[in-house]
């Protein structure tokens, strides 16, 4: 097993860090409670922090020069050159003052998969949410309470979910033509493998194992999720590990997200940890393709 490093990189801190995604040459994540949108080259140590105004829970590429994120107001295509928003979809606006706008990713067909989080923690009130490349809005897993990671495998039929309280990882079989998903059936039972935090962000490897991030746990976890088996444990100097991405030019950096935690002062929570010599690579990020 290679030798690794653990270092912190970025002079922001986030109140609650999340959704990191490696996109060009720069790291894209969200600070949820801070309701801010940042762009970290680690190269340059150049970062750019948007002031979005509201909370938003994940945020994606697109091919061109606009972000998309969802947030307290639905799902929104982003212009950081301007500043222009423009709402695409806002399908839980009767339930702003219970629930947010939480993790998402895009699917290899290029939809914008984002779900919600029952803030009052009221089970099976948050759904999962599909924006297709035409537009459209579908919901996809209802009765969720915080969804969370998603991610898909490398030959694109097989899709991971998080929705954390279950403290599992779900596979769904994925038609990536049509985005349809079914079978659904535990992967990994986190809490079989003898973890009391709670799995939150997630992100693949290009050997289609697993990698999540272990909120309240300090540490990033690696599975495998055809056995369930735990493959690595990586401990980080931060309890509220939020979210994991693999980036940099190979994109064998694995670069971890953090929260402040409310009680516990820790030197470094909110910052944006990277571990380095790990011996994997991840996949390339997708983009929204509407």
């Amino acid at each position: 097993m290679t030798d690794i490093s653990i270092q912190t990189i970025g002079k922001f801190v986030s109140i609650w860090g999340e959704g990191p995604i490696w996109w060009g040459d720069s790291l894209l994540y969200v600070d949820i409670n801070g309701h801010k949108l940042v762009k970290l080259n680690p190269d340059s140590g150049e970062e750019q922090v948007w002031d979005m105004g509201e909370r938003i829970g994940t945020v994606v590429p697109t091919e061109g020069e606009d972000f998309m994120y969802a947030g307290d107001t639905g799902f929104v295509r982003f212009n950081p050159a301007t500043g222009a928003k423009q709402n695409l979809g806002d399908p839980e606006a009767a339930l702003r003052e219970s629930n947010r706008f939480n993790d998402g990713k895009c699917d290899p067909a290029g939809r914008f998969w984002a779900g919600t989080i029952s803030l009052v923690r009221e089970t099976g009130t948050a759904n999962l949410y599909c924006l297709d490349t035409d537009g459209s809005l579908e919901l996809k897993v209802p009765d969720v309470t915080n969804s969370n990671g998603i991610c898909w495998s490398a030959d694109s039929k097989t899709m991971y979910y998080i929705d954390t309280p279950t403290l599992q990882v779900r596979a769904y079989d994925f038609d990536q033509e049509s985005g349809a998903i079914s079978n659904a059936r535990v992967a990994v039972d986190t809490q079989a493998a003898g973890y009391e935090s709670v799995p939150d962000g997630m992100t693949i490897d290009a050997e289609d194992k697993l990698w999540i991030a272990f909120c309240h746990g300090a540490c990033v976890v690696r599975f495998d999720p055809d056995s369930g088996e735990i493959l690595r444990h990586i401990d980080l100097p931060c309890l509220e590990t939020t979210a994991c991405a693999f980036g940099g030019p190979e994109l064998d950096r694995l670069f971890v997200t953090t929260g402040i935690h409310k009680t516990i002062e820790e030197a470094d929570a909110g910052k944006v940890f990277v571990i380095d010599g790990l011996g994997v690579k991840g996949v390339p990020a997708f983009a929204y393709k509407g």
